[in-house]
């Protein structure tokens, strides 16, 4: 009996209290030899289930050896105008169709009274204005309304600001009365806030005026009214580029960004944002890919720009999404810079959305080999208006945009998801053409390719090997998969095999799509946060990484599942937004290794759905290990940090949730986060609890 008490107490010191004290309590209740014998047979057979469940999962970090550099670039961010991502979204502005350019001209406006529309405006590129005038009586009005993005919406104490192109063509003032209102109000009162603008003379001028918002509402709309200046006759009055911003924008920019939305990108702490796209780059047909060149200069002559999303899906259709590419490449740089990463522009190799335009109509929707002259020169002219000397063509643009300074681009994409076909090279012969022009032209800039639009398979296997062959620095991955593929053993070890000496990894795009549904619960985060140990523990193959796409509006998605979701006030961020934060915060600076039972920690048959990884941050002293569980039981680890004396702190960062669906939501936004803890410490040896369906990252002094 001695024994038996004793070996439960030797072997139970790692287990939970109340397992010792029942087997315990077994043992010491037994009175006769007979019932002895069937009690220890029930207490061994007890304490082997007991151990079963208490086995403690042996990993070891080398310390003394750091591995591979891991880029600074390893975490970032991909932008693309998506789920109204820019405008409605991002891009603070709330008037859409401000510049009457929709080629059904008064999209998102509703007039009344005497309103036309008239095309010699005084920008060139965008031509197009309302002209109002008297509605041939004194009780009746002439004026427009703004629907805004799914409305607009105001928050109490909040200052906003108007701003328009206006002129009396036949000289004299009048005035403006521009209202916010709430066309569904019960009240005595429609008009919400109000200001106005005199307007005076034959020329454009830009006039502007603020007001503060008396209550949070949504589902507004602005109105504007024309009226005689000082109780005079009613002047004929032409507007153009009617506009309205918070006055809180990103850090205070008049055409700025909306700051929540930014201020969750800053917070990702991200090292690298690729911009703008993406599916739009290619554009539908050529006219509609994105053209750099129309998106700097001044805010009021950039065109706008048909966005492929609006019809790609019947079942999510968005008639009214255009582009004002009033957030274009100058914005993309600034935001680049505040946030403190690489900025990484993808331009148009000259062919359309492979997906939408077979090869057999090449002719027409891709540009000729011979005929790539200009999209070419549009590459070398971005690399000037980002280094440029303020002296040179278009790093004058930029200094008189107000960023004298370069930009300091390190990286360019030349196409995103585009494939060769058997008999043809319709991506690789475009790209060879671009990377020797580029190459010659700017040496010091390191160029990305793609493996197409899949992990594996066809295309991938094509391109990827090709990708070496031309030389490039780094190709563009891109997954969107399910549960399965996260899951299974070949994709766990994905890059542990990978080419050392081949073209650097940048995973582009990629995100966990659940099973039917496809929404941000926390599985999905989870397993993504699975997959990204084999990102960190391979850091001298994978140097980028961009979850994708990065934002959606509530009421105007297209694709899902996305990082943020937000409505014209609010925004939540996602269980896989907080999985790219930790590991973007807790970056390091190299990879240490780390195993268990010899061999890399991913999820194994017998390594109990555990994955991880580990990094040291040398400029800090810190060590940083990852472990996710993807299991339904919680796992003990001693971890070991083989070369370390002893640690002087450690702390536990957990991401977990008992309901696998569950997500965050707008009304419930901090349903799952992130939680810090004491971690416990016995020399050089970390003891943890890994909870079932969880993410750990583990701090160590």
């Amino acid at each position: 009996m001695r024994f038996c008490i004793i070996f439960t107490e030797l072997y139970l010191h790692k287990t939970y209290i109340f397992r010792k004290f029942a087997l315990s309590k077994i043992l010491l209740n037994t009175t006769n030899q007979h019932n002895m014998r069937k009690t220890i047979i029930s207490a061994l057979s007890l304490f082997s289930s007991v151990m079963a469940l208490a086995a403690t999962n042996e990993m070891t970090v080398n310390v003394s050896k750091p591995g591979a550099a891991v880029q600074s670039t390893m975490y970032g961010i991909f932008f693309e105008d998506i789920n109204y991502a820019a405008d409605g979204g991002l891009y603070a502005e709330m008037v859409k169709n401000r510049s009457f350019e929709f080629p059904q001209r008064l999209m998102g406006w509703r007039s009344f009274g005497n309103v036309e529309i008239r095309d010699d405006g005084p920008f060139e590129r965008n031509p197009h204005y309302v002209r109002l005038s008297y509605a041939g009586h004194a009780h009746k009005h002439t004026g427009i309304e703004n629907e805004g993005f799914f409305g607009i919406s105001t928050k109490k104490g909040e200052k906003y600001r108007f701003s328009v192109w206006a002129r009396c063509p036949e000289g004299g003032k009048s005035t403006i009365l521009v209202q916010v209102v709430d066309n569904a109000s019960m009240g005595e009162s429609q008009e919400m806030a109000v200001c106005h603008v005199d307007v005076e003379g034959k020329e454009w001028k830009k006039y502007t005026a603020e007001f503060e918002a008396k209550k949070t509402q949504d589902k507004l709309a602005l109105r504007l009214f024309l009226r005689g200046f000082n109780k005079q006759p009613i002047v004929t009055t032409d507007l153009e580029h009617v506009s309205l911003f918070p006055v809180d924008t990103w850090k205070g920019r008049e055409n700025g960004m909306r700051k929540d939305l930014a201020q969750a990108l800053a917070d990702l702490k991200p090292g690298v944002f690729r911009f703008p796209g993406g599916c739009i780059v290619e554009g539908t047909d050529l006219n509609s890919r994105y053209q750099w060149k129309n998106s700097v200069g001044p805010v009021e002559n950039r065109p706008i720009n048909e966005n492929r999303w609006h019809y790609t899906f019947a079942h999510r259709f968005y008639p009214d999404y255009y582009q004002s590419y009033g957030l274009g490449f100058f914005e993309f740089f600034q935001l680049c810079e505040d946030f403190g990463c690489e900025a990484l522009p993808v331009i148009s190799c000259g062919l359309s959305c492979q997906f939408q335009n077979e090869i057999k109509d090449e002719a027409k929707a891709h540009v000729a080999l011979d005929d790539l002259d200009s999209y070419i020169q549009d590459a070398i002219d971005l690399i000037e208006f980002a280094n440029g000397d303020a002296n040179t063509k278009w790093g004058k643009v930029r200094a008189d945009m107000g960023h004298p300074a370069p930009f300091n681009l390190k990286y360019l994409g030349v196409g995103n998801e585009q494939w060769d076909y058997k008999d043809n090279p319709a991506f690789t012969a475009r790209l060879d053409k671009f990377l020797k022009a580029l190459r010659k032209a700017h040496p010091e800039i390191k160029y990305i390719g793609t493996t197409g639009p899949d992990s594996e398979g066809e295309k991938f296997d094509m391109l990827q090997p090709k990708m070496k062959q031309m030389k490039v620095d780094l190709y563009d991955e891109h997954f969107y998969r399910n549960e399965q593929w996260f899951l299974a053993k070949e994709n766990r070890h994905r890059y542990d095999n990978y080419d050392r000496k081949g073209p650097k990894v940048f995973a582009g795009e990629y995100a966990c799509h659940g099973k039917g549904k496809k929404w941000n619960h926390f599985n999905a985060s989870l397993l993504e946060a699975a997959f990204m140990t084999g990102f960190e523990r391979n850091a001298d193959v994978v140097w980028m990484a961009t979850y994708a796409p990065l934002f959606a509006h509530v009421e105007g998605w297209q694709w899902r599942p996305d990082m943020i979701w937000y409505d014209n006030r609010r925004s939540v961020k996602t269980c896989s937004y907080y999985v790219q934060q930790l590991y973007s915060l807790y970056k390091g600076t190299n990879v240490l290794s780390l195993t268990m039972n010899g061999r890399n920690v991913c999820g194994d048959e017998d390594q109990n759905s555990l994955s991880a990884s580990s990094v040291i941050n040398k400029q800090t002293g810190e060590i940083y290990v990852k472990i996710a569980n993807t299991g339904s039981e919680a796992q003990s680890v001693n971890l070991t940090l083989k070369g370390m004396k002893k640690a002087t702190s450690a702390k536990r960062i957990l991401l977990t949730c008992d309901n696998p669906t569950a997500e965050n939501t707008l009304d419930v936004p901090e349903k799952i986060i992130p939680h810090e803890s004491t971690a416990q410490l016995n020399g050089n040896v970390l003891l943890a609890e890994v909870p079932a369906q969880s993410f750990c990252v583990f701090v160590i002094k």
